[in-house]
């Protein structure tokens, strides 16, 4: 071999070494939740091996027994060894036995939930700290609440996603009008963003069945995604246990639930005085004042009541203001809800107007919107983006949402003002900034009311 072979040799040696260098200092991280059930394992071992050394004992000094038999027992007890053998051999392959055994065995029962080339304790530390996470329920639809929930889902399995079902258009529509179930497009698309194997499910649930010469017409334009919920519905019988269904078979990180088990229909009054219905339609109008919802009688689904309740976080938005962010807050039952739940409920603004519904808005009308719904109660803070530089697509028909109130000593929730916006895309949230800024907020309000919650009980220092 030529000395440049034996370099790299070495050097691929060298760097084996660090591998398992570091793999060890990943399992031996705290958090893996693995270092203590081993040990507790290896001491079960070392009772039991405690116990058979003083069966040999009694074998050997305390009984009578059989020359052959005595025989047998010294020669596997090593007694023809020096002392110190006796027990360091025996004590050294058990060592290696039992970290290998239990090395194997940890790796058998993970390996089904293990993605490719992803380091098995990096998996197990991941997602024990994300369960560990705060217990959040985010409410709205579009593509703002996937965003959000593309961010969140890093840090906390504990998540509920509460999505609007009045859409009306494209394939959700149309299965709506055929089925009489309610729209499950934003239900997909938060599925999609909360899939442990997510580009790969989100392609899937997004994938769009063309039209083709000679197939059926009936299948053209819908989703793969929304056709498997439907399915999955008419199965079970019951829309909303449809969608518990695909959480399940979709193994998503937390929980995807509607807002109500009917379709409801979004109507919209005009500052000319004209009404609109549709929420395809509204989203394009101008102008509107108020929207309500029909039929009236519907409620709040028990899934969505019963998440807001034992949340510690609770995130309106980002999304559409009129077609995504109020339908589901305007649910009877929804209001009461909020009200009532212990957790702090932030509102998140969007970082860019939309043409039609909130073409020229800035922050006061997004949040007076809120006040003439009679829904500023129900938010204790609101998060705004002051990242105005990001770059704005060709033809970009939109404008950032302008801060246009001042940021303290001024009546109503707090504002917070952070950089939330995608810096490649003017339009969008960045899902990990968004996030960051959440659990910021998070451990500033939630965690910092239960320290003083805490040193209260404790009463004073000494």
């Amino acid at each position: 071999m030529t000395n440049g072979g034996r370099d790299v040799a070495r050097l691929q040696q060298v760097l084996r070494r660090r591998e398992r260098g570091a793999l060890i200092r990943q399992w031996l991280r705290p958090g893996v939740g693995v270092k203590r059930w081993l040990l507790l394992v290896f001491i079960g071992l070392l009772l039991i091996a405690l116990a058979v050394a003083m069966l040999l004992r009694i074998a050997l000094a305390d009984v009578s027994v059989d020359p052959q038999v005595r025989a047998a027992i010294e020669m596997i007890t090593l007694q023809s060894l020096p002392p110190v053998l006796r027990w360091s051999i025996p004590l050294t392959v058990g060592l290696i036995v039992f970290i290998y055994g239990a090395w194997r065995l940890v790796r058998a029962l993970v390996e089904p939930y293990r993605a490719k080339d992803e380091p098995l304790a990096e998996l197990l530390y991941q997602r024990r700290l994300r369960a560990r996470g705060p217990r959040i329920v985010a409410i709205g639809g579009g593509t703002g609440l996937s965003t959000l929930l593309r961010g969140l889902k890093e840090v906390t399995s504990n998540l509920t996603a509460v999505v609007t079902v009045a859409d009306d258009g494209g394939s959700s529509g149309k299965l709506r009008t055929e089925l009489g179930i309610p729209p499950m497009g934003d239900i997909r698309n938060c599925i999609a963003a909360l899939a442990d194997a997510e580009p790969a499910m989100r392609q899937l649930l997004q994938y769009r069945f063309p039209q083709q010469a000679g197939a059926d017409p009936s299948y053209a334009g819908h989703a793969f995604g929304n056709l498997l919920i439907a399915s999955l519905a008419a199965v079970t019988g019951d829309f909303e246990e449809g969608v518990r269904q695909s959480n399940r078979v979709l193994a998503v990180r937390g929980n995807v639930v509607p807002v109500c088990g009917q379709p409801v229909t979004l109507h919209a009054a005009l500052i000319d005085g004209d009404q609109i219905e549709g929420q395809s339609l509204i989203a394009r109008a101008r102008g509107i004042r108020r929207v309500w919802l029909t039929p009236e009688d519907v409620h709040a689904s028990a899934d969505a009541v019963a998440a807001i309740a034992d949340a510690e976080m609770i995130v309106i938005g980002p999304g559409s203001l009129y077609t995504s962010l109020l339908p589901p807050l305007l649910i009877p039952g929804m209001r009461d809800a909020l009200e009532a739940s212990p957790a702090a409920r932030l509102m998140v603004i969007n970082v860019a107007t939309q043409v039609g519904e909130t073409e020229a808005f800035g922050l006061s009308d997004h949040l007076e919107a809120m006040n003439s719904h009679e829904l500023s109660g129900v938010i204790d803070g609101v998060l705004v983006n002051n990242n105005f530089n990001a770059r704005q697509p060709q033809n970009y028909p939109a404008a950032p949402v302008r801060i246009d109130l001042p940021l303290s000593g001024r009546s109503g929730p707090p504002l917070i003002a952070r950089d939330v916006v995608d810096d490649e895309n003017a339009h969008h949230h960045d899902p990990r900034k968004l996030a960051a800024a959440i659990f910021e907020i998070y451990d500033a309000r939630v965690l910092g009311k239960r320290r003083k919650r805490a040193r209260a009980k404790a009463g004073p220092r000494p």
